[in-house]
């Protein structure tokens, strides 16, 4: 069963930033996503936990692996012509160590942050 995105009012919809970055991280794992808020999918993804990474990181889960996370979504979104991207963190984050390193690395690459 499919089911639909959610439907907002056009009030609302032209207050809202097109792409926002949201990181996840684990004990274990880094992950990265741009979501397309008006429809309310998923643009791109990075992962540390992808087949193509794990032979090239030794720690999936340290501020190096952040920093590749990031040059690899940067990559994605430029592929599909995203250019600039807001960032939302939540209450715990903090622009440091990991966060910054992703950050960072999408800036590096060329995305704009809003």
């Amino acid at each position: 069963m499919v089911i639909p995105p959610p439907v907002r009012p056009p009030r609302i919809t032209q207050f809202l930033k097109p792409y926002v970055l949201r990181m996840h991280f684990t004990n274990k794992y880094v992950s990265a996503q741009v979501i397309h808020t008006p429809t309310a999918t998923v643009a791109s993804s990075a992962s540390s936990q992808e087949k193509a990474l794990r032979s090239s990181l030794e720690i999936k889960r340290d501020v190096a692996a952040a920093a590749k996370i990031g040059k690899l979504l940067a990559e994605r979104l430029l592929l599909k012509d995203i250019a600039a991207v807001s960032v939302h963190l939540k209450r715990e984050q903090k622009y440091h160590g990991k966060v910054k390193a992703v950050i960072d690395s999408l800036r590096d690459a060329g995305v704009k942050l809003l």
